[in-house]
């Protein structure tokens, strides 16, 4: 499983239903089950509650790695250059603020473009 469906995950699936829906996903992409279409979930709602229960979150809407802190996800500098790979992300040197400003809003984007309903304010 890549970063990003890790991030994705994170933000619509319950630690209950984690199991079951990564058991489905993998009979989807074994061709074993149809894909379905994904809900639409309201991540800031999402991350806000996560960020309210944490006591804060950071910038969690601009940080790339505020965002995956947040959600528990490795922040490290090498994961967020397999994140940048996966998102086909160039901009600046890996672990700039250049890169990482690129990364986070690929992320806003690519959540969009899987069913997440995200401000416009993030994905620009």
């Amino acid at each position: 499983m890549g970063i990003f469906s890790e991030i994705w995950d994170r933000i619509t699936v319950s630690a209950d239903e984690r199991r079951e829906h990564n058991e489905r996903h993998e009979q989807q992409r074994d061709g074993q089950a149809p894909a379905n279409g994904r809900a639409q979930v309201d991540v800031e709602a999402v991350l806000e509650q996560k960020a309210a229960a944490k006591g804060g979150g950071g910038n969690w809407r601009t940080s790339i790695v505020d965002l995956l802190k947040l959600l528990d996800i490795d922040s490290s500098l090498d994961a967020r250059k397999e994140l940048a790979t996966e998102l086909n992300v160039n901009a600046g040197a890996h672990g700039s603020a250049e890169q990482n400003i690129a990364l986070s809003r690929a992320v806003w984007r690519k959540l969009a473009e899987n069913g997440g309903n995200v401000p416009a304010s993030l994905k620009d």
